[in-house]
């Protein structure tokens, strides 16, 4: 991967992070002290997808850097807490977003 592409993937990755429900409020959940369907952690997880969306919207990623920052991992974890459905319509949008992406991307 170029020195560009690989500046672009780190500052994808900080970006993704900073709103990221699993670091902090996730663990409010499986401690109790959250509910999943709380406003604030639905907020904070709507706002986190948009991002991803936004991330994945940047052109220049190679296949091999959007599968570092593939989303669907820990969406699968905030789907099993209880926070997100697989059907929610931005799940699904992530999804198509990140399969049309790699489509897209150069090797």
């Amino acid at each position: 991967m170029s020195e560009f592409g690989e500046q672009a993937l780190r500052r994808a990755i900080a970006t993704i992070s900073q709103s990221d429900p699993l670091i902090k409020l996730l663990q409010q959940v499986q401690l109790g002290r959250m509910k999943p369907t709380d406003a604030g952690l639905r907020a904070v997880t709507e706002s986190w997808l948009a991002t991803y969306q936004k991330v994945l919207a940047t052109e220049g990623f190679t296949k091999q850097a959007l599968r570092r920052i593939d989303p669907m991992p820990r969406v699968a974890v905030l789907i099993h807490a209880g926070v997100l459905t697989s059907e929610h319509p931005a799940v699904t949008a992530l999804k198509t977003s990140f399969e049309q992406a790699l489509t897209r991307a150069a090797e």
